[in-house]
């Protein structure tokens, strides 16, 4: 059973949106609450680079190429970490990954992918 689970990718128009959420069904609330949130994306042929994080005092910071269209954001109840991007551009198509960088190590999910049409 994986420790973090994706979800919320699709195939959407440029201009439009997508919510994608991680869960951490599996890790302890203890171990989850004080953790760095990420997300990560790796279109084809690139490396994979920083989206956005949010850290266990909900500080966030955001790669360059995000431009406040993206919002990341965490439920500590729920051990869930989101992603809402709005005006998603072709150049935005990728895998999507979400990581959690806890005390004990260092998680990622399989990636959901994430394709915009021009």
């Amino acid at each position: 059973q994986e420790q973090l689970v994706e979800s919320g990718g699709g195939l959407v128009q440029a201009g439009g949106s997508l919510s994608l959420s991680c869960k951490a069904s599996r890790m302890i609330t203890s171990t989850f609450n004080p953790s760095r949130l990420a997300w990560y994306r790796q279109a084809p042929g690139k490396q994979r680079e920083l989206v956005a994080t949010i850290d266990g005092n909900r500080r966030t910071n955001y790669g360059d190429f995000v431009k406040g269209r993206f919002t990341i954001s965490r439920n500590n109840a729920r051990k869930t970490v989101d992603l809402q991007m709005n005006d998603l551009q072709p150049d935005d198509t990728a895998v999507y990954y979400c990581n959690v960088i806890t005390q004990y190590g260092d998680y990622w999910g399989r990636g959901t992918q994430v394709t915009v049409s021009s």
